[in-house]
């Protein structure tokens, strides 16, 4: 079919008149569009747009403050609100306005007030289109201060919060029986608390008047790391070492102390691979922990002071890590020689310690729990630790102690004090020789050399003070 020559010109040009056609009115549309935009942007400038609810109430043509103003309101209806939280060791009563809590007023006068005010022009057309046609309803939002009702609840808390009790052991009769029995810790479970108060809001806004909430304090249990039914899958077969001393001729106060000092051990397990702090176990030594006044060295002098003879302790359990072939992260000897660590072994032996810098510590390198018991035989006055575990076939070589060298004290000091009788004397200081001592140990297991190392103890002359009374 033929068509004349001008409808086949006006053919050709169709498709671009309808391009143009359809630009323009793309154009034309848009710019109506925004300009329509901007009348409703101008028009509604301060208010919230029209369609707008909250929790069902329309907003629309109200200012953020209005939103406020009209949920602070709904607030103050239920100010005198009150919780009163319950447990056995006393309840806490607070009020709702003491918490802050209901709607969050001014969560939710932004976010009316920024419904269609997003920087993205699309979408706000489509949200104010929306709102203008069906409506949109924004769900409620509520709060409370966790912070506060934390501050509130930590005096209960401190009465109610208590620690686990550890499972303590005695080795008898070829296995670990508890004498302390382990016990469950409590907390109380704020996170809980949080949920109960969030799920509470509907029933306490709805109604619009004051109530009173009772609220049972919820405790977790909180789990020993040790618990008695363990006793028997500790690993704990046979005594892996054992390490003694004698501190015969001591003071009462000293033998006191060295009885309070080694009952801190008795019973106590140390986990795989555990890194034993000597300190940490003993824990504070004073007067206020039940420890004696007795001799002990503090800035180069022999006094009394709290605690005296537990050094003993600590060379006693020194000589036990030794035979049990087990590595020690830290010892330190004395600044002199002691003569009750030489009552029933040469020099050198001996670990000395001072909390919180001086310290005696190893590590349990074996597969099972070591325990430790002490036995202070007061009559023998002699201190025994025994260190039970798993034997994994390792053995312990120590060498006898070897002095390279000995320094004689300076000849006794004697002081003149005018306050004493003429005649009177006591001595302050005893003498001890200085000296320079090592000794080696070396543990093997399946001919492997696990531990080869030397112990250097370097002991300083100590020299005998006297008081000598000069009054007449």
């Amino acid at each position: 079919m033929k068509f004349p020559p001008v409808l086949k010109k006006h053919l050709k040009n169709l498709p671009k008149s309808i391009f143009w056609f359809l630009t323009g009115a793309l154009l034309g549309t848009i710019l109506l569009t925004s300009f329509s935009l901007s009348i409703f942007q101008a028009v509604n400038r301060d208010v919230i747009y029209p369609g707008v609810f909250v929790d069902g109430i329309s907003f629309g043509g109200k200012t953020e403050k209005q939103v406020r103003q009209y949920f602070d309101a709904r607030n103050e209806k239920i100010a005198n609100t009150q919780f009163i939280f319950l447990s056995p060791q006393g309840k806490l009563i607070t009020s709702v306005k003491e918490l802050n809590f209901g709607y969050d007023s001014n969560l939710l006068a932004t976010q009316a007030f920024g419904m269609g005010r997003s920087t993205d022009i699309l979408s706000n057309i489509s949200l104010i289109i929306q709102a203008y046609i069906n409506g949109i309803n924004l769900p409620p939002s509520y709060s409370y201060s966790e912070e506060k009702l934390h501050e509130l609840l930590t005096p209960l808390s401190e009465k109610l919060n208590t620690e686990p009790v550890e499972a303590l052991f005695s080795f008898e009769n070829g296995r670990v029986e508890a004498f302390r029995p382990s016990s469950d810790g409590q907390k109380v479970d704020e996170e809980r608390i949080n949920k109960d108060l969030s799920k509470r809001f509907t029933s306490i806004l709805f109604p619009g008047k004051p109530q009173t909430i009772e609220i049972v304090i919820p405790l977790k249990p909180i789990k020993p790391q040790v618990t008695t039914d363990k006793a028997n899958n500790l690993g704990i077969k046979e005594l892996i070492g054992m390490g003694t001393s004698l501190f015969q001729h001591s003071i009462p106060n000293r033998i006191f102390n060295v009885n309070l000092a080694a009952s801190r051990f008795n019973g106590v397990l140390v986990a795989p691979g555990e890194i034993f702090s000597f300190n940490k176990v003993l824990g504070d030594v004073s007067a206020f922990t039940g420890y004696k006044q007795a001799y002990v060295i503090e800035n180069g002098k022999t006094v009394l002071g709290d605690g005296g003879g537990v050094c003993q302790v600590s060379t006693t359990f020194f000589r036990a890590l030794l035979s049990a072939g087990l590595p020690i992260v830290e010892r330190n000897a004395h600044a002199y020689r002691v003569g009750y660590y030489e009552q029933d072994s040469p020099p050198g032996l001996d670990a000395t310690i001072y909390s919180p810098s001086v310290d005696l510590k190893f590590k349990n390198d074996t597969e099972n729990y070591i325990l430790i018991q002490t036995v202070a035989d007061l009559n023998v006055q002699r201190l025994t630790f025994f260190l039970y575990g798993t034997s994994d076939g390792r053995k312990a070589e120590i060498s006898k102690p070897v002095i390279t060298g000995q320094t004689p004290p300076s000849p006794p000091l004697f002081q003149d004090d005018p306050t004493r009788k003429k005649g009177s004397l006591e001595q302050t200081e005893f003498e001890a020789t200085g000296a320079t001592v090592y000794f080696t140990r070396k543990v093997t297991k399946d001919g492997e050399t696990l531990i080869s190392e030397r112990f250097d103890s370097n002991y300083r002359p100590w020299q005998a003070v006297f008081i000598r009374g000069t009054k007449e």
